[in-house]
């Protein structure tokens, strides 16, 4: 049975029930509500024969922690979340079907933040990214905060939360998979590579960037070109800039 989960916020609501593609069990809204997106939320879920709890917001905010509620939660279903094995299947799937369609995975080396894990999602969703990786530990994960910066991403991007980055980077690259990690000192350009290729990105955690063994672990290094006086951009801006690279580079 799949482990339900929660995801807060108008916009986030809005989407997974638009999608249809998302099982949600019950929608949790507040009651005597004056926002009518509240209540269009309400009349959706009523249409779409998905209970409808009342609930006042203390008790929204119980259910979605740090993220802003906006009066609505859902609660639903589908698991999208991946151990290894599931990565390792999803992507021999990937490269044996007969598609020309490039693998690309976005994996995160140890990213704390979840407001940046959501923006990272929500344009992974929309640059065609795979699948993301995270590290099981000492990393942001998927809950409500997530969910709500994500805008609906989280709920059908597959998300796999792996022991060991390394070990993963190691039999994707058995499997002809190019590594290609971002740092600060990289000598290739981001706009010189080559992503037109099955593609695994490592992005760094913020501040230290990418960790040395997983920087050793990539078979190449790129760098985005800095014309002011900061040194580095937050990991979603730069995440968002190197996926929409990918894009642009791909037929």
């Amino acid at each position: 049975m799949s482990k339900a989960r929660y995801i807060a916020g108008l916009r986030a609501v809005e989407q997974v029930l638009a999608s249809g593609d998302v099982s949600v069990r019950r929608i949790y809204a507040e009651y005597q509500t004056a926002n009518p997106r509240v209540a269009a939320v309400i009349e959706q879920a009523n249409a779409s024969g998905i209970e409808v709890q009342p609930a006042n917001r203390a008790r929204l905010s119980q259910i979605s922690g740090e993220a802003r509620h906006q009066g609505v939660v859902a609660e639903i279903l589908r698991d999208t979340q991946l151990d290894e094995a599931g990565l390792r299947t999803l992507v021999e799937e990937h490269l044996q079907s007969p598609t020309d369609r490039k693998l690309l995975l976005l994996i995160l080396d140890g990213v704390q933040d979840p407001h940046n894990l959501g923006a990272c999602m929500r344009t992974a969703d929309a640059a065609g990214v795979d699948a993301i990786v995270v590290p099981r530990h000492g990393a942001a994960r998927l809950g409500p905060t997530v969910s709500k910066v994500a805008a609906g991403a989280a709920e059908h991007l597959a998300f796999a939360a792996v022991g060991n980055i390394s070990r993963v980077l190691g039999w994707l690259g058995d499997y002809g998979v190019a590594i290609v990690g971002t740092s600060d000192r990289g000598e290739t350009s981001l706009y010189d590579a080559d992503f037109n290729r099955h593609l695994a990105l490592v992005m760094g955690r913020e501040e230290s960037g990418l960790s040395k063994g997983i920087a050793g672990r990539c078979d190449e290094l790129v760098s985005l070109p800095m014309a002011g006086s900061v040194s580095s951009l937050n990991v979603s801006v730069a995440t968002g800039i190197c996926l929409y690279e990918a894009v642009r580079q791909r037929p």
